[in-house]
């Protein structure tokens, strides 16, 4: 009698090739995000609200762009191309960092990277679920999440031994960073090939009016969940900023990073597949339990240990909850509008994270590192409400 072939094998390789182009280029990415807030701090003489100012306009720029690259991929019915293009401008950002002597050089070169990131983030997760089968599209987000995050933990053990190798030299690291985005360019350029599509299709303006009336209620409040836990996740430089604090040395603290994305990448896959079983809005639900918890402990005090229990929760949630989104907004959004879906849900999820990382960054300045994480955790308990009184009209599938 055949063998049943493992679920993973029945995932399509052009998903299998767009995780592992996000696994080098997310190493390239964290061997720099997982060292800058220390070296604008600790090199170029950054506050706290300056760190959280720039985090929050960087990953808005990111997922502002992405509207206009979703809307541009449904209306050339082509995803490949500005990925490409995407990832390309990622990988010449690099060196930037290295060569910043100031922090406006350090903001343009944090900005043009999302930019990279924003032209990229759309199409690819179009281009993810144009290539896998809808019954197991919640597997191969998590399986796409999963390879991403491996690169997110990679990239700061990669920082951590030159730090240690190189006595805390950050530019060097920094040019070190360009070779594995230089990879992931060449990867997506031989190794994926998108859905062709079909000879008559009209090209429409996406984001006219009455193709936006298609994008119902239920993808609307996926959009607007999606906000409000940004604003409770507010970005991952203040974990960075926190182990600090505990008095971990600078060459280490990129563990704290390394530690949330092992959770993270281990989480994804088995979260992915699951969600492709149960209620959606009851995992989305348990998963800001845990980042409640997560924001919780980190505000109880600094001690490496509790730091460690924070983040590992907080990458427990993001693997229950990332791919989770992804999904859902696949689910209730029109296959030629699923470019534009998820640019306005990043839209949406931008602006939240811009004023959550600025609020974030005063918070800390004004009344400590505890008071950003109640309020995070404040912020969570009134999504879990959102949650619990969903109107009827906005039902999503499962």
């Amino acid at each position: 009698m055949a063998s049943t072939p493992s679920p993973l094998r029945k995932i399509p390789s052009g998903v299998w090739m767009l995780g592992i182009v996000s696994l080098l280029m997310d190493i390239s990415s964290e061997m720099i995000h997982s060292l800058l807030p220390l070296f604008m701090v600790g090199v170029l003489g950054a506050s706290a609200l300056t760190v959280g100012l720039i985090e929050g306009l960087a990953e808005a720029t990111a997922l502002i762009v992405k509207v206009f690259s979703g809307a541009l991929s449904d209306y050339l019915g082509r995803r490949k191309a500005l990925a490409v293009v995407g990832y390309a401008l990622g990988a010449l950002t690099k060196p930037l960092f290295a060569l910043a002597p100031t922090m406006g050089i350090v903001l343009t070169a944090r900005l043009l990277d999302r930019v990279g990131k924003g032209v990229r983030g759309a199409p690819r997760d179009a281009l993810v679920a144009d290539i896998a089968p809808p019954e197991m599209r919640g597997a191969a987000f998590g399986l796409r999440q999963s390879l991403d995050t491996v690169g997110a933990f990679v990239g700061p053990l990669l920082a951590v031994g030159l730090m240690l190798w190189w006595a805390n030299d950050f530019r060097a690291v920094f040019w070190v960073a360009v070779i594995p985005g230089v990879l992931a360019v060449l990867l997506l350029c031989v190794g994926v090939r998108e859905p062709v599509r079909h000879e008559g299709e009209r090209h429409v303006n996406p984001i006219r009016r009455e193709n936006l009336r298609r994008l119902g209620s239920a993808y609307w409040w996926v959009v607007g969940t999606g906000a409000v836990f940004t604003l409770a996740r507010f970005s991952e430089a203040f974990l960075v900023l926190r182990a600090q604090q505990g008095g971990i040395p600078i060459a280490w603290v990129p563990l704290v990073m390394v530690a949330m994305n092992v959770v993270y990448a281990l989480s994804a896959y088995p979260f992915g597949r699951l969600s492709d079983r149960v209620s959606h809005t009851t995992l989305l639900a348990a998963g800001l339990v845990v980042l409640l918890l997560a924001d919780l402990v980190l505000a109880y005090n600094d001690h490496w240990t509790t730091v460690l229990v924070g983040v590992a929760l907080w990458g427990v949630h993001m693997g229950m909850t990332q791919g989770l989104l992804a999904t859902m907004v696949a689910d209730t959004a029109p296959k030629d509008l699923r470019g534009t879906a998820y640019g306005f849900f990043n839209l949406v999820s931008g602006l939240a994270m811009l004023v959550a990382s600025v609020l974030a960054g005063w918070l800390w300045d004004r009344w400590g590192a505890s008071s950003t994480f109640l309020a995070g955790a404040a912020f969570g308990g009134v999504t879990l409400l959102g949650l619990w009184w969903r109107p009827r009209h906005a039902t999503v599938p499962r």
